[in-house]
This record gives C-alpha cells, structure tokens and sequence, in this order.
C-alpha cells in the first residue's frame, strides 16, 4: 500500500480543484460525510463536541457536525481560531442554517461537564500542513480530549502528528480512529505517529493522489509454495557465523529461524570453545567449529575456513553473539571482500563495521539490521524521522537498513522504503533480533532483496503476532515466534 505526503497530497488537491474544476466545497463535504459516518460508528451516545481549527481541517469537522445534527445527534462546536478559510466559513454558514453553531474554545469547567457527557470527540484542529509543536489552547484541547473518556476520531491525521515523519513535537491528540482522506500518510504507519492515529480508515472523496510514492506500507505479502519437484539445494544454502563464549543461544535461534523460514541448508559456525553445546541444541542445523581466542571469540584463523564455506552458499548472515572484538571485526572485513552473495549483518556484525563504513562497499549486497543504539553507532540520525534517517544511512553506505523497533523500516540505497506494520511489544526481548537475522538470510538466500527483506520483516511480525494470541505479550519469548512461523507462512501462500 502506498503512502503519501502532505506535499503530494496538497498537490492533488490542487490539481482536482484548479485543473479539473472540481468545487472545493464538494470535496470538503465529502471528507466531511465520511467523518461524520466513522464518528457515528463508534459510539452509541448521540452527543458529540467537535474541535476545529481554522484551515480545511477545522472545515472537515465542522461539515461533519452538521451532517450528525442532521441525524438527530446533539452536538458543539469549539473553534479554536476566530479566522476561518473561505471554505471553513462557508460550512460554518451551512451548519446555521440547521440553527446550530459554533462557538469560541474554553478550557472551563462547563466545557469540561459537556465533554464527559459525549460518547465521541471529532479532531479537526490541524491537518498535514503541521511542522512545529502544537501549544497553547490547541495543547489545551488535545488535554481535554484525553481526559474526557469518550471515543476519538480525527480528520485526516491526529492533531499534533507530522504526517510526512510521524514525529509529535509536543500535544498531540490520541485518537481512535483516523479518517484520512484520499490516500494514507506516512506519519500514520510510523512511530511515534501511528500511536496516535488508532485505526486508520482511508476515505475516497474524488481525489487522485498520484501512485509514483517509493515508501510503502506492507501490509501483506505473497509466498510461493514450494514446486513439488524441488529438492533441498532449490531453496538456498546458508552460511551463519555466530556465538562465543557465554552467547550460545544467538546462533541457535538465528540457525533455527532459517530452518523454519524454509532454507534447504543451514551452516552454522562457531568458536570451538562453545561447539559442544551449540552442536547439541542442532538437529537440522549444520554445525561446525570455528578457531577461538581466549577470550571466547572466534579468531583471526577462522578466515580461511569461513570463505572456503562462502562459495558454497546463497547468503550469509554474520554478527549475532559474536562480540565486538578485533578479531571479529577482521573476520566480517573479510567476509565483506569476499563475499559476491547477500550478507546479513546483525549485532556484533554491525558494531564491527560501525567504525567503518566504507568497508560495506566492498560487497554488493549487504543487509544491516540495526536497532536505535545501533543505528547511531553506523552514524545514523532521526532528526528527520526515521524513514529520512534509514534512507541517508542506506545511501551512505549502499546496503538496505532494516531500522528496527515498532513499524520497522526497510530502505533500500534506490530510494524505496518499505514500513511494516505486524508485530507488537512481546517481541521486545533478547533474541528476537537473532530470529529476524535468520529469516532475513534464509530468504535472502532464495529471492531479491526487494522481496526477501520485508517479507522477512513482515512474516517475524505476523508470527510474534500469532504467538501474542496464543501466549500474551507478557509470556511469549524468541522460540515462540519460531514456532509461529509455520503459521505465518501459510497465511501468504496464494
């Protein structure tokens, strides 16, 4: 599903009221019914206080209460600027002719009794035009909203969210629904934004926004079953080099993810110190021992043997449990030369090459998977957000970013970014990384990047969501995603 931008969306307003002569109050009257028709969905209480600012937005709401009046609901309109748009005005003009009508914000304790009396909110104070904080009496509005109990609805994007970054500077309103009009936005599938957007329903109101946006939301993928014909070496060899000494289950839930994301073999190499007990947690899994150090880690020496293995397979996924040692840090450089495959760098793979970049450049197809702290130790930046950060740091130095945490972001160094939208907080626990990394490598070892990356992303998140059901967020761990993947993956067969 594409995503748009306030810029994009703006532009399409322009063309269909400028170029093809559409009358701009007809299409405010049509977001205005859909906004209306969502807001009555939520509730049964028939009392309603809208917020409106003084642009289109403020003008959606106020349309969308004259629509409710005229189904017999009771409502208030607060406008929280006495200056209104041309189109504002004139649906202010139309909601008096039903006798009603709108009157200044107050934060005052009547406001207050009446709020606590509706069974829905309408947000129309600020649209996709926002790009600073909200304050003053629209921060005071957000407040009341908050503390009412009633049902949210906002028009086209929660007030106080970016609708290009997701970001929220300062109030913003929580709504329970969003009802956005014509396309969705990007704010709207990101943190900290789609916190804030609830269930976001896109109305049709007569607009086309153009489809050429490279940031899209995933919401579902499609996988082929497997040719009856195939045998093992159809669907991808994998080579994973993981764990030290006190890090044994990393490699294992990595190894055991790309099993159970379909990989028709899976190598695993590890410090010879910590060989035994990984090679009895394998059964389906390759293991073989790698030359250690002292300090648990794999070693220098271990080169030769990790490349020789390289040419055998389809990708390479390197980093979980290793740790950030100089011996580590030779190792992935090596790799990195190397390798004319897909390679995975995860944890310990990243931190070794966080120093130096320019070493990603050597290879052709690399996949770095940070988190937050990780990100920054690559030398990247949210400033922006974290579509703009993802797609400088891809840029930079020419591998996809997989920009982990709630709507994980995929950018590719091309330009196209891909937001997930499965998942949830039970998956934020220790390991649930390593099972990504193995899913990335599993399927990067069979398809294209542009499919095998956020497919990847996409299926993990399904399967913690399946395990959610299951287990609660509270009690569900690494190995529970595992087991969910078969889940997953079924539901993408066509």
């Amino acid at each position: 599903m594409k995503l748009t931008t306030g810029v994009m969306q703006r532009e399409a307003d322009r063309h269909a009221i400028e170029d093809l002569g559409v009358p701009s109050t007809l299409l405010m009257e049509r977001a205005s019914r859909a906004l209306a028709r969502e807001a009555a969905l939520v509730s049964s209480n028939k009392r309603a206080a809208v917020f409106c600012g003084g642009g289109n937005n403020g003008g959606d709401g106020i349309g969308a209460a004259r629509r409710l009046v005229l189904l017999g609901w009771e409502v208030r309109v607060f406008l929280l600027s006495d200056r209104l748009s041309e189109d504002s005005a004139e649906m202010l003009r139309r909601l008096r002719e039903l006798r009603a009508d709108a009157e200044p914000f107050s934060d005052s304790g009547k406001v207050k009794d009446w709020l606590r009396t509706c069974g829905v909110v309408i947000d129309a104070m600020l649209g996709t035009g926002l790009r600073r904080p909200m304050e003053g009496d629209y921060a005071k509005a957000a407040a009341l909203m908050a503390e009412c109990g009633a049902k949210i609805v906002s028009a086209d994007i929660a007030s106080g969210v970016d609708s290009d970054t997701g970001l929220v500077p300062g109030a913003a309103v929580k709504a329970d629904v969003t009802v956005t009009f014509a396309a969705p936005k990007t704010g709207q599938f990101l943190e900290p934004g789609c916190a804030y957007s609830g269930k976001v329903i896109t109305a049709d109101i007569g607009i086309d926004v153009p489809d050429d946006s490279r940031v899209s939301a995933v919401t579902e993928i499609r996988m082929p079953e497997r040719d009856q014909l195939a045998h093992k070496g159809n669907f991808g060899k994998v080579l994973i080099i993981a764990g030290s000494r006190g890090y044994t289950g990393a490699p294992v839930l990595a190894a055991s993810a790309a099993v159970r994301s379909g990989a028709g073999l899976v190598w695993l190499g590890v410090p010879e110190c910590v060989y035994p007990p990984v090679a009895a947690s394998c059964a389906e899994i390759m293991p073989f021992p790698l030359p250690c150090g002292e300090d648990g880690a794999v070693a220098k020496a271990a080169i030769p043997a990790i490349l020789e293995r390289l040419e055998k397979v389809d990708c390479c996924l390197a980093g979980p449990g290793l740790q950030n040692t100089e011996a580590t840090r030779a190792v992935v450089s090596a790799i990195l030369e190397k390798a004319r495959i897909p390679v995975v760098l995860d944890a310990d793979g990243i931190n070794a090459v966080s120093g130096n970049i320019d070493v990603l450049k050597s290879a052709s197809n690399v996949v770095l998977t940070p988190h937050a702290g990780e990100f920054a130790r690559l030398g990247g930046s949210l400033a922006d957000g974290r579509i703009a950060g993802a797609l400088a740091l891809a840029e930079k130095t020419g591998a996809a970013v997989v920009l982990k945490g709630h709507r994980s972001v995929t950018s590719f160094p091309d330009g196209d970014v891909f937001v997930n939208t499965t998942g949830n907080a039970g998956m934020a626990c220790g390991g649930s990384g390593d099972v990504l990394a193995g899913m990335i490598a599993a399927l990067g070892a069979r398809f294209d990047l542009k499919k095998a990356v956020p497919s990847a992303v996409w299926l993990h998140g399904r399967a913690g969501d399946l395990a959610a059901d299951e287990l609660g967020e509270d009690f569900m761990k690494p190995t529970d995603i595992i087991d969910c993947l078969s889940g997953a993956f079924r539901e993408t067969y066509r």
